[in-house]
């Protein structure tokens, strides 16, 4: 178990910062792409970062019980 969320952080971390780049060229490019999509990527990025974060506390929960054996 320890193992799969182990390798489900670093991908979490990626899209997070996938999304961020995407929002950010988003915004710097401006016109109609940006007025569509930028409150959209945002939103997908809060739930990316939302999506790892529990994932991570996951993780080491699951490890501080391995710990204690």
């Amino acid at each position: 178990m320890s193992t799969v969320l182990f390798f489900l952080i670093p991908i979490g971390l990626l899209a997070t910062a996938a999304i961020l780049g995407a929002g950010l060229y988003s915004l710097a490019k401006g016109g109609a792409f940006a007025k569509e999509n930028s409150n959209k990527l945002m939103r997908l990025r809060v739930a990316a970062q939302a999506i790892t974060i529990a994932v991570m506390l996951v993780f080491l929960i699951v490890i501080g019980k391995g710990a204690g054996s």
